[in-house]
């Protein structure tokens, strides 16, 4: 398969989901993304159109930052610093958008990390 085809179908892909995943102030969308070497994570009012929380394998207020890359065990720590970010945001209940990536692996670890420190989804 081409690889602009490719492209083309994981972009209908995202926007497939994204049709149906609207967050609110209330309950904000997790907006996840994993890159070839980092994991960001948001947490967006779609209503408002601004971010409410962020957290990623960039950020400075991470210690061991330098040793996180785009792996399971990095989304783990990961989720664990987004669902502390989203609690000091004053945030219980989101709706997750896995952005066209197959809930498994990362994706699965860095949600069931966010869930154990305290979100709801």
């Amino acid at each position: 398969m081409r690889t602009e085809k490719k492209h083309e179908l994981a972009r209908r892909r995202r926007w497939r989901i994204r049709r149906k995943v609207v967050g609110t102030r209330v309950r904000p969308r997790m907006s996840v993304r994993f890159t070839g070497q980092h994991v960001y994570v948001q947490f967006v009012d779609d209503d408002a159109g601004v971010t409410l929380a962020s957290a990623s394998t960039r950020a400075k207020a991470l210690p061991e930052r330098a040793g996180l890359k785009a792996n399971v065990d990095s989304a783990k720590k990961i989720g664990t610093a987004a669902a502390a970010a989203a609690r000091a945001a004053g945030i219980q209940q989101v709706v997750f958008d896995r952005a066209g990536a197959r809930y498994h692996g990362k994706v699965k670890a860095l949600a069931d990390a966010a869930r154990e420190g305290g979100l709801q989804f």
